[in-house]
């Protein structure tokens, strides 16, 4: 049986809102049949998202001190709490049609997406794991990975289209960063860690990119398009 394809791109930093849009225009380009599914990778500038939990108490920055250090936030429509993104962290927006073929709910999707991590994560060795209260993936008592997604209900087909994603923390002393700002994920008890805080060693952002791209189409069992 062929692979489905599914078109693939790293773009080094995109706006946030810009980027949702893409998302949203991907989503009503794929329930209309005009394209492919796809796995958006990118960087953001520093930015909160707040997920459908709302808890603006998470948020432990005034509107004074977010301006001085230039992190925009937005209300949006995936599910979870807040997080942030910022440069040194790789972010995926799967794009897919599920309940097509690919026999995943809500919470095999979110399982799988961490697996994704979870396999990246031991090809250097390091051991991912998850924790059954939370969503996302963690190396000891820190947190690498966060994740969080949406599902949208096709209008002219049967099924569901996927938006949001994962958020890979890749670069060292990331944590210091935008993190110390919120109470991540509402989790006050676990930190927050890095792939070069893990591995001792430094990545580009696009080499990570790159090098998650097979282990996401091997379990989801797509063949990669990858697009410029």
């Amino acid at each position: 049986m062929n692979r489905r394809l599914l078109d693939v791109s790293y773009t080094p930093m995109i706006p946030y809102a810009e980027a949702w849009d893409l998302q949203k225009e991907i989503v009503g380009q794929l329930d209309a049949g005009e394209r492919r599914e796809a796995l958006l990778l990118l960087q953001h500038p520093p930015t909160y998202t707040i997920g459908s939990q709302r808890h603006p108490e998470h948020l432990l920055l005034s509107p004074e001190e977010l301006e001085q250090r230039g992190i925009t936030v937005f209300q949006i429509d995936r599910g979870g709490d807040i997080t942030y993104h910022g440069p040194g962290q790789l972010v995926g927006y799967p794009l897919l049609m599920l309940g097509h073929g690919k026999g995943l709910d809500l919470h095999g999707y979110l399982r799988s997406l961490e697996q994704v991590i979870i396999n990246y994560l031991a090809s250097f060795g390091i051991e991912g794991s998850r924790k059954p209260e939370y969503t996302g993936v963690w190396v000891g008592e820190s947190k690498i990975a966060a994740i969080g997604v949406k599902f949208n209900r096709c209008r002219h087909r049967k099924g569901f289209i996927t938006s949001h994603g994962f958020a890979f923390n890749i670069k060292s002393g990331i944590q210091n960063e935008g993190f110390n700002g919120i109470i991540p994920c509402g989790i006050q008890e676990y930190g927050v860690t890095s792939l070069e805080d893990c591995t001792g060693q430094s990545f580009a952002m696009e080499q990570v990119a790159k090098g998650i791209i097979p282990f996401f189409a091997e379990l989801f069992d797509y063949e990669t398009v990858l697009k410029e």
